[in-house]
């Protein structure tokens, strides 16, 4: 057969991907999970030189969020606003997930002083980079990381925490679910919380939880874990803090003459 050189040659046939996946990889449900269990978290604050303020935010298991936050820039409004995009990479979950809507703005509002900014707009983008499970609260946390990075006034950082309940009539709410946990779930539930002021900053919950005892529950368990979260991205805010006070400190390189 002749070659098409304008073409890459490649396989004649293919494979999906799904093919070579291995069972029980991370992102399924680990067994003897404790509900009040927390995966490790790993945030980095300061990362994009293009932006104001910027944050990174992993999740073990698989969740990866990147935040920026450009601005303040002029608005024709003539009061403080803050304009939130929460987006997902093509190649971030399999198959279709659920997206947040306004409910991320909802919550990072009560922490911005927007009065501060009176006819101005702060423009935050969330990218979901990887979904391995609770992408919505780690994307809180990330974009009050990058508030705070990007030196907006604020009264307080916001954490995430995402919950849900496991299928069955005696299912137990479970912190900070995996992907494969949250598509079994039977409701879902993520808290925001200021824990400075110790006041909630958003709720966004779905699905059968249950009596109102039951969700009243998850809120104190997803209360308990964003308190627990919370040194995590404090420290991480004090270390971009001190890296760039470094950077400052350091002398300019002098430029050499050439004779």
């Amino acid at each position: 057969m002749a070659l098409d050189h304008r073409r890459v040659p490649g396989p004649e046939e293919s494979q999906a991907p799904l093919l070579y996946a291995v069972p029980g990889e991370a992102g399924t449900e680990v067994p003897g999970r404790e509900a009040a269990s927390l995966r490790p978290l790993l945030a980095r604050a300061g990362l994009l030189s293009q932006a104001e303020g910027s944050a990174y935010v992993e999740l073990g298991g698989g969740t990866k969020v990147l935040c920026a936050v450009r601005g303040p820039r002029e608005a024709a409004e003539g009061r403080g606003r803050l304009l939130c995009e929460f987006r997902r990479a093509p190649f971030s979950a399999r198959g279709a997930r659920p997206r947040p809507g306004p409910a991320a703005a909802e919550a990072l509002a009560p922490a911005v002083r927007l009065a501060r900014y009176p006819r101005a707009r702060l423009e935050l983008t969330a990218l979901v980079l990887q979904d391995g499970g609770s992408a919505l609260a780690a994307a809180l946390s990330a974009a009050a990381l990058a508030l705070a990075d990007a030196g907006v006034e604020m009264f307080d950082l916001v954490v995430g925490c995402g919950l849900c309940r496991a299928p069955g009539p005696g299912g137990a709410w479970l912190l900070q679910p995996s992907e494969a946990e949250e598509r079994a779930a039977a409701a879902r539930l993520t808290v925001a919380l200021m824990p400075g002021l110790n006041q909630v900053a958003g709720l966004l919950g779905s699905g059968q939880g249950g009596p109102p005892e039951s969700w009243a529950q998850a809120v104190r368990l997803g209360l308990e874990g964003c308190q627990r979260l919370y040194p995590v991205l404090r420290r991480s805010l004090l270390r971009a803090a001190e890296r760039r006070a470094a950077e400052a400190a350091q002398p300019p390189l002098a430029s050499k003459s050439v004779t």
